[in-house]
């Protein structure tokens, strides 16, 4: 039986290295109905590589900032890639932290 409801605390998560990025770390939030949440952070100077997105993307930047597709994302804002949008440019200079939602 599918779980209705998930909790937990941001602190008890533990960080872990990317597997696509070095200098960038991810807490896996949580995963539900092929939608999964995570907090990630860039270290100064780390980038992600170039990626397809299979559903839409939603990233809240919560501190630092980041350049996507050439736009500067900075603290309290918001940046959405429709599905299979083409990402060919996401780094951080100074690093950042920011909540990602996401399709899996």
């Amino acid at each position: 039986m599918k779980q209705p409801f998930q909790y937990s605390h941001v602190d008890s998560i533990p960080w872990r290295k990317s597997a696509f990025a070095e200098g960038v770390f991810i807490k896996d939030l949580g995963t539900s109905d092929g939608q999964s949440v995570q907090l990630v952070k860039f270290e100064p100077n780390a980038s992600f590589p170039r990626h397809t997105h299979s559903g839409p993307e939603f990233i809240y930047m919560l501190d630092g900032e980041a350049i996507q597709q050439g736009n500067r994302i900075t603290a309290g804002s918001i940046a959405i890639a429709g599905k299979d949008t083409e990402e060919t440019e996401f780094y951080s200079n100074n690093g950042c932290t920011f909540l990602l939602i996401y399709t899996v």
